[in-house]
């Protein structure tokens, strides 16, 4: 088995976990702003530890940092911040394991990005498997009340923020693979952890300056609940690393197929833990979005 494979599972475990953590800081303490700076404060000074303990220990020099690292790592950085708000924000308004699956969409949407901007395309076959997704989205985008006209119940809140969140998730993924692959020597943790770290840092400035600016008090109250914060730092941190040392070893397209085993994960907890009920339409649009996970996975 090559070794990317158990890597993107045990990414996906801890992506559920994190979500499930922050959808708790949403509903009972912190604005969306607040569950998502949590997620970066927590993480990236231990994420800077590791790197420097992990090439101490392997006797492995940092890697020299080429200008289009900053490129790749920045937009990166800024789009994973802004897709983690809208999914963040999405809970508001679906329930946990389908707020998932509108955030899933990332993986139809990387297959076009990396296709862009890293010319790795997909075949005929893939792109089938890319329209039967759109299938399923629509079919996800229907609030379960809705009544009234047809374009009302498709193009909706719910609807948009989830596709928002997975476009930015794909070009944040595809950011990291281009930030990684351009470092010119260390093995793939080494690569992975210094994309990480940079990142991190960023994401954590930028965050802070801007609720700094537009919601004061909102950083005290994220240290004030450090408790549940600090576990959804650490199982952001497990997940990153995951990510991006699968995204260092293969395209993103193959790890974000992988990665749709988080469905899985996000409907038990949603019915194990948050008690939350799914209905039969929302049932048809994951099965058909499944299905097109499958199909983009035998393609590519």
């Amino acid at each position: 088995m090559e070794a990317w494979i158990p890597i993107t599972l045990l990414a996906a475990l801890a992506q559920t976990a994190r979500f499930g953590l922050q959808k708790q800081l949403k509903a009972t303490r912190l604005s969306t702003a607040g569950a998502t700076f949590a997620r970066f404060v927590y993480s990236a000074p231990l994420v800077a530890l590791l790197m420097l303990g992990y090439g101490q220990i392997g006797g492995q020099a940092l890697p020299a940092i080429p200008l289009r690292f900053w490129a790749y790592a920045l937009a990166g950085g800024a789009a994973q911040i802004l897709a983690t708000m809208c999914v963040v924000a999405l809970f508001a308004h679906r329930n946990f394991a389908v707020g998932i699956t509108f955030k899933k969409t990332e993986v139809i949407m990387s297959v076009i990005v990396g296709m862009i901007v890293l010319r790795e395309g997909v075949s005929w076959a893939g792109f089938g498997a890319i329209l039967l997704g759109l299938v399923g989205v629509l079919l996800l985008s229907d609030p379960p009340a809705a009544t009234g006209a047809w374009h009302r119940r498709i193009f909706n809140r719910a609807a948009g923020l989830g596709i928002l969140s997975g476009l930015l998730f794909a070009v944040s993924a595809v950011g990291y693979r281009g930030a990684a692959l351009s470092l010119s020597h260390g093995d793939a943790l080494l690569r992975a952890l210094t994309t990480l770290a940079f990142v991190t840092a960023f994401q954590t400035l930028a965050m802070a300056a801007w609720m700094a600016w537009r919601e004061r008090g909102e950083i005290g109250r994220v240290f004030a609940v450090w408790r549940v914060g600090a576990l959804v730092g650490v199982s952001s941190m497990v997940g990153s690393i995951c990510w991006f040392t699968a995204f260092a070893l293969q395209t993103v397209a193959y790890v974000k197929a992988l990665g749709q085993v988080e469905l899985v994960f996000s409907f038990l907890v949603s019915a194990l833990i948050f008690k939350e009920k799914t209905t039969a339409r929302e049932y048809q649009g994951v099965a058909v979005l499944c299905l097109a996970i499958i199909a983009l996975i035998v393609a590519i």
